[in-house]
């Protein structure tokens, strides 16, 4: 059974000069970059090193109970998908706040554009993320549910 799960290159921040920023809100917006760009290569880095434990842990489990490899290849699928939403959440807020400070005069440009990309989240089929973090869970809670279901069902016909 392979144990690859997330493969995701590092994200470089290279500080930023950008025209028509003040020096303090150059700064801010380098060092809100930096440690974004940080903390979504140490997500990524802790998503891989997790993921590949926790699934061939799982994987022994299942076979030590029994369990078809579509158990472990549907618990797969959920964690990759929320690891990649993740990374793709963060590389989207920094994609929005990167195009916004290279426009000609970011500092009055009208930030519509930038919320709009802020307020779409990847991965959940729509464009527009729920208004309540609720509703965000129990997508996920209901795609989790249907994925075991098919898994277990898939199990039970063949025993």
């Amino acid at each position: 059974m392979a144990t690859e799960f997330l493969e995701t290159k590092p994200r470089d921040f290279s500080p930023t000069s950008v025209s028509g920023l003040t020096k303090e809100a150059r700064d801010g917006v380098n060092a809100a970059l930096k440690s974004l760009s940080d903390w979504r290569n140490e997500l990524a880095d802790t998503n891989t090193k997790n993921g590949k434990r926790v699934l061939e842990q799982m994987a022994a489990a299942a076979s030590a109970l029994g369990w078809p490899e579509q158990v472990v290849d549907a618990a797969r699928t959920q964690l990759l998908s929320i690891a990649e939403i993740q990374i793709k959440t963060m590389d989207q807020l920094m994609d929005a706040w990167e195009e916004q400070i290279k426009l000609p005069n970011p500092m009055s440009a009208s930030p519509s554009a930038m919320l709009s990309k802020l307020n779409s989240l990847p991965g959940l089929g729509s464009t527009q993320a729920p208004a309540n973090p609720i509703q965000v869970w129990m997508q996920f809670a209901e795609q989790w549910q249907r994925t075991w279901t098919d898994a277990i069902g898939a199990w039970g016909k063949r025993h």
